[in-house]
């Protein structure tokens, strides 16, 4: 599993329990207590990294019964990690289709009769509402969309690797912040409702067509700054489910996926004007951080790599001083 691949670092956190009674202080630390189903075969792992508003803690479990007490005021999700997870709480059969999501003090029950591999991203109550929580205090069971629950988690995992293998990238809280935007972005679609629900609202396709000029502006205005959902909203004066919603309803696209769109847009941009900088600077400036993953997205929309953009914007530039140079040159000919 994806835990033989990672190392600890300043950014990860990374521990590997071979016994159950050096497991138990670290459980009896979260009010969590675990009677193990199988203690011969023994054994769990925990990687852990925090993000400016959320930490993110995935974990190998082993066959239990598990009792634990849950508290979140800013909200938390437990996401399954593998396409085998098999768990039940409370009597409901619980695989990987499903995913957990709560706020607030809960007291669950799970039973785990094998290993399984599930992430808890807790988030801080400095993190602005999205509209996830309709309630302080309440947990949901869910069926997730498959392709964007299988997105949450690679991007999960995509930030673990990065924590792993480069952790100066979680130094600056500018480079965090764009790990973390992504990661609420995708959480974002998880939670999305049926913008098409809303259609009886007088004059809701007009004020959506409005919302996304205005972030078509927005973008238009900073065309090379960070793109934050919050900020967005904040800016236009709307809560972000309304601004997903307008989005879905006008372009026919999640807003992650238009947000993506408008910054490979604002690269590309980049890369044409730019002198000396390299493709790897001009995608990490719009919070592209996976560069293979960048990569691969920016040639399915302009049909060529940004090496190839990027080399085409420094022969225009080279053009002119080389006509200059060769006129010089002659014109100091006899």
């Amino acid at each position: 599993m994806f835990f033989d691949a990672l190392a600890p670092s300043s950014a990860l956190q990374l521990t590997r329990f071979t016994d159950v009674d050096a497991f138990r202080p670290a459980e009896s630390l979260e009010d969590a207590r675990s009677i193990p189903l199988d203690v011969a075969n023994f054994a769990a792992a925990r990687a852990i990294v925090n993000l400016p508003a959320c930490r993110i803690i995935v974990a190998r479990s082993f066959a239990r019964i598990l009792e634990t007490t849950y508290r979140a005021p800013g909200g938390m999700v437990i996401l399954p990690m593998s396409d085998d997870l098999r768990a039940s709480s409370s009597g409901m059969d619980l695989d990987a289709r499903f995913f957990v999501a709560l706020r607030g003090n809960h007291h669950c029950h799970f039973v785990e009769p094998k290993i399984n591999h599930h992430a808890l991203i807790m988030f801080s109550t400095t993190l602005r509402d999205r509209g996830w929580f309709d309630r302080a205090d309440a947990l949901w069971v869910r069926i997730a969309d498959p392709a964007a629950h299988l997105y949450a988690r690679q991007l999960v995992l995509d930030i673990l690797r990065t924590a792993s293998f480069a952790p100066h990238m979680f130094e600056t809280t500018e480079a965090a912040s764009h790990l973390q935007e992504g990661l609420l972005l995708a959480f974002d679609d998880l939670f999305r409702t049926n913008p098409l629900s809303e259609r009886s609202a007088p004059n809701a396709g007009a004020r959506s067509a409005r919302l996304v000029q205005q972030i078509d502006d927005y973008v238009a205005a900073y065309p090379t700054a960070p793109i934050y959902t919050a900020d967005l909203a904040d800016e236009f004066g709307v809560s972000i489910r309304t601004l997903g919603g307008a989005v879905a309803k006008v372009r026919g696209m999640s807003l992650h996926q238009y947000i993506r769109l408008k910054r490979l847009w604002a690269t590309r941009t980049q890369l044409l004007r730019s002198g000396g900088a390299s493709v790897a600077s001009c995608a990490r400036a719009q919070g592209f951080h996976h560069l293979g993953e960048f990569a691969a997205a920016y040639r399915a929309t302009f049909h060529e790599a940004p090496s190839d953009t990027l080399a085409r914007a420094r022969s225009r530039t080279a053009a002119p001083e080389q006509v200059l140079m060769n006129h010089v040159a002659s014109a100091g000919q006899f």
